[in-house]
């Protein structure tokens, strides 16, 4: 310990000004008052400057003040082992627990993050997603910064962390600033990943700078030598010293030692021999002193240099073929020629840590100084060692990378066990590295179709197209297992699907059905294509699918899954082609009879989805909200928080808007789309995103904020191939209207109507295009926007929710003929006061009231606005109210909460099944409608549900 304290007290020279930032650091980490807090400092340096000694010494500071310390460092050999450095920085931290301990501290993200920090074996079912991976590895390490702040985090050698833990910690290194948390990490800069490039950035922005180490000055290396080989040093041989070191404080270190150890004189007629000792310590010199110490030494160093860090002995020595005494001496003599330490400098250590090199240059050129054959054979020895010692099969994979194929079925086995493992941790890429290797070996003939398959799922989420190639590939081998070949084409039209090729996914998914004889095995391909076409705005034959669809749903009972996703299906393409109501509820409360799960690890989410959205269609708001929560906590349990997360928060928005709540609505689909700008920019969850809040901002009279939001995201044509809700160009389309550009909205609305009535989609609830389009060419043709109003009309009733007709009947009434319009909006008002739309009752309660000048119709539509957060209608309304002498209303209670009188309204509803008068809507049965989620047909279930969640 005494020589560890004197080394690092000669290495430290030249490093005042780092050290001073050091301590300005741990001074507001673990000082009192409002300015105390965390911060990020990077230092950067060539190899050997003293980085790691600095952070030593960071550290050392750090426990002096008390500070819990997490410690990690990148290995040059454990860069593919998927987050070595995350278990190194938290594993300790929780080390000893019992698996109830375990549980009870991570709480739902056990199954997460656990697997990734080899606390616990991953769980079957789908794995989590790489983003909802890092939001648990961000909770437990935040959890663990509040929980034992103050804490200093110190990572070593990042250039050579792996890639899972890189990148998990540059995207957690802002949040530094905000927690009491000092984050340290040091690198080489030339040898930073891309990844990892928020490290060189980031402390500008904390207001610190980047701090890159400098080679010590001559002065210094003058002063490294005295302090070890004394005073009378003379000034010629420092000064050599300092040039065949070139300032480095290592090597400057390591050549005192060789001076001290040969016993040389440091003065001048010594000087020439100090370039021989210098390059003794590197490259071929290093090498040479190596061999000097014998074979079975050498070959000990050469397998701890394969193994890496942290070395156990035990496993060196079987890689080395070495006995257990020959080991231990292998390692005294590597440790007195200042090759290998103990892990942390001590040997006590040495038997919890393992062995470590002096420096990683040191391992480094051992390591490349292996003949290049044996250092395969090695890296194989390794892998099976470390498997017989049982660390398993992940470890064993990082040494299978860097073997040559040889058609070991073995290593076939090993790889697919890791990347298994890995993918279920949640660690892909690695999976498809490992598994791309296997492929290489290569495996037996029957087995290379499954290979194939599993790099197809490892590489779905970061290598579609690669995707593609591998599932194709697959297809083509010959091979016998129905089962496989099933999942393979299911998994290819999925990635097709999500790259935006659904048409290609449908006829993938039609080659295999005409060529599956087995009618389960069928159902479930036909299952599949039926969704994908569902999704495709380019399908040429939707009406002709809608028959079948219809044909084969009915005769289906909902037995199984299969069944209950085609019937599912059947349901929203009803929905679309406006068929009546009641069949679409009909068909959705056939699916819904038992628990129908979104997170499925076989399926996609996007059926459950659509029985929960035809709700929101079908006027029953609150039963699709019952669904979105049930589903979006599924995600999240199940580690879905990428594409997923972002889906549900945006059409949850959606269905707040359907609702006239536009304060949460806005607040959701801004939610879902930060999570989809992490997914990226116009990809199919970006759309929804994206069209969900431009029509809540036009709802909310925000017009130009919603033309940026647009101008910025690029929302416009090409428009996507999928079929987005609300769609993509029609949302456009009411931008351009609501900014005065009529001639670009038209030309888009009615390409809107060349897209959709072909493929049969009619219903005005999905899609109002054609009540846009009558509000555009109102004023130029106004008979052509009454006869689209009319049909819009036509339609809506034809579908029967009284929001879609009472919207409708609200168009046609502002395209009408001026006599024609008070009997229209009076309609409208009836049918839209009796269903959850209060959004759209508001703007039919303010139109009405602008035609008959009507005070009280006009104060209602401004509570009822208010309610909504539609703030322009709020303004409009008030100005011609107080204009006509009326009081400006009180602000209403809290508009979400129901109150026991619009409870007693809507059970008396209930038990009368009293229909309505048109000029008489009860008001207060109108609040229960919007805060249950529901029209009036729905009262019931919706009071049961009300009912359910009050106890």
């Amino acid at each position: 310990m005494t020589d560890h304290r004197t080394r690092t007290r000669r290495t430290m020279v030249e490093r005042d000004a780092e050290l001073a930032i050091v301590e300005e650091a741990l001074d507001q980490l673990t000082g009192p008052g409002p300015d105390a807090g965390g911060a990020l400092l990077a230092f950067s340096g060539p190899a050997g400057l003293g980085k790691t000694t600095l952070l030593a010494e960071l550290r050392r500071r750090a426990h002096a003040r008390s500070c819990t310390v997490l410690a990690a460092r990148g290995g040059e050999q454990e860069q593919s082992q998927p987050f070595h450095v995350a278990r190194q920085l938290i594993q300790p931290q929780l080390a000893g627990h019992s698996e109830q301990e375990l549980r009870a501290a991570l709480g739902s993200w056990y199954s997460i993050v656990g697997p990734a920090l080899g606390l616990c074996a991953p769980e079957q079912g789908a794995p989590p997603d790489p983003q909802g991976l890092r939001d648990g590895l961000d909770w437990v390490l935040t959890h663990l910064v509040v929980k034992r702040a103050p804490v200093t985090l110190v990572l070593d050698d990042a250039h050579w962390a792996d890639p899972e833990s890189l990148s998990w910690l540059a995207a957690f290194a802002p949040r530094a600033e905000h927690l009491p948390l000092l984050l340290v990490v040091a690198y080489r800069p030339d040898e930073l990943p891309a990844h990892a490039d928020a490290f060189r950035t980031l402390p500008g922005r904390a207001g610190q700078r980047p701090l890159p180490l400098a080679p010590l000055t001559p002065a210094a290396v003058a002063a490294l030598v005295r302090e070890a080989l004394g005073d009378h040093a003379d000034d010629a041989f420092c000064q050599e010293a300092w040039a065949v070191t070139t300032g480095n404080p290592f090597e400057a270190v390591e050549l005192t030692a060789k001076v001290r150890g040969r016993g040389l004189r440091p003065v001048e007629e010594n000087a020439a021999q100090l370039a021989d000792l210098a390059a003794a310590q590197r490259g071929s010199g290093l090498v040479a002193r190596l061999e000097r110490l014998g074979p079975s030494t050498v070959r000990f160093a050469w397998a701890c240099a394969v193994l890496g860090t942290a070395i156990p002995q035990d496993i060196a020595a079987r890689v080395a073929a070495l006995g257990s005494e020959e080991a231990a001496g292998a390692t005294t003599r590597l440790r007195d020629a200042r090759i290998l330490s103990a892990a942390g400098s001590t040997s006590d250590q040495e038997g919890e840590t393992g062995l470590e090199f002096v420096h990683p240059l040191i391992a480094t050129a051992i390591y490349r100084a292996i003949p290049d054959a044996l250092r395969v054979s090695l890296h194989g020895k390794a892998a099976a060692a470390v498997v017989d010692a049982g660390l398993g099969s992940s470890a064993a994979a990082r040494h299978l990378l860097e073997t040559h194929p040889e058609n070991d079925p073995w290593v076939v086995r090993t790889l697919r066990e890791a990347a298994a493992e890995n993918l279920r941790a949640g660690a892909p890429d690695a999976a498809r590295r490992q598994l791309a290797r296997a492929l290489r070996e290569p495996p037996d003939f029957d087995e290379r179709a499954a290979v194939l398959y599993e790099l197809g799922c490892a590489s779905l989420l970061t290598e579609p197209a690669n995707t593609v190639n591998h599932l194709r590939a697959a297809l083509a081998e010959p091979f016998d297992d129905p089962a496989l070949r099933q999942g393979i084409v299911i998994r290819l039209a999925q990635v097709l699907a999500h790259s935006d090729r659904l048409a290609e996914a449908s006829e993938s998914l039609a080659r295999e059905i005409a060529q599956t004889p087995d009618v389960r095995a069928r159902l479930r391909l036909q299952s599949e294509q039926f969704m994908w076409d569902a999704f495709n705005a380019a399908e040429t034959d939707s009406p002709a699918r809608s028959r079948r669809l219809t044909r084969l749903a009915d005769r289906l009972a909902g037995r199984d899954l299969t069944e209950r996703y085609v019937i599912a299906l059947r349901a929203w393409d009803a929905c679309l082609r406006g068929e009546p109501v009641d069949v679409v509820l009909h068909h959705a409360a056939r699916v819904l009879e038992r628990p129908f799960s979104w997170a499925h690890e076989d399926r996609g989410f996007e059926v459950p989805v659509l029985a929960a959205m035809v709700h929101m269609y079908a006027d029953r708001p609150g039963r699709a909200e019952e669904l979105f929560e049930e589903g979006t906590a599924e995600f999240e349990r199940q580690g879905w928080r990428g594409a997923h997360l972002s889906f549900a928060y945006s059409l949850r928005a959606y269905i707040r808007y359907r609702r006239g709540r536009l304060v949460e609505a806005e607040e959701l689909a801004r939610s879902g789309l930060r999570l989809a700008e992490r997914v990226g920019r116009r990809t199919p969850v970006h759309w929804y995103a994206i069209a969900i809040l431009l029509t809540t901002l036009l709802a909310r009279g925000r017009v130009d904020e919603a033309w940026e939001l647009a101008q910025e995201h690029e929302f416009g044509a090409p428009f996507p191939a999928a079929v987005v809700f609300p769609d993509s160009q029609t949302v456009y389309a009411e931008l351009l209207l609501a900014r005065g550009e009529v001639q670009a909205a038209v030309a888009e609305l009615e390409a809107v109507d060349r897209r959709l009535t072909p493929r049969g989609i009619q219903n005005p609830a999905w899609c109002p295009w054609q009540l846009h389009l009558a509000r555009a060419v109102a004023l130029d043709d106004p008979q052509r926007a009454r006869a689209l109003a009319a049909d819009a009309v036509r339609r809506a009733r034809a579908f029967g929710a009284p929001s879609a007709i009472g919207q409708a009947l609200r168009v046609a009434a502002e395209v009408a003929a001026p006599q024609d319009r008070t009997e229209l909006l009076r309609e409208a008002v009836t049918l839209l006061s009796a269903s959850p739309a209060g959004y759209e009752l508001a703007r039919a309660l303010a139109a009405l009231g602008y035609g008959l000048r009507d005070a009280d119709l006009l104060t209602a539509a401004v509570v009822t606005a208010r309610e909504c957060g539609a703030d322009w209608l709020v303004e409009a309304a008030t100005e011609t109210l107080t204009g006509l002498g009326g009081a400006l209303p009180p602000a209403p209670p809290r508009a979400d909460w129901v109150t026991e009188e619009e409870i007693r309204a809507a059970d008396l509803a209930v038990r009368t099944e009293k229909e309505p008068e048109p000029a008489s809507p009860d008001w207060v049965l109108s609040a229960a409608c919007r805060k249950l989620g529901t029209d009036r047909s729905g009262l019931r279930a919706a009071l049961e549900a009300f009912a359910r969640s009050s106890t």
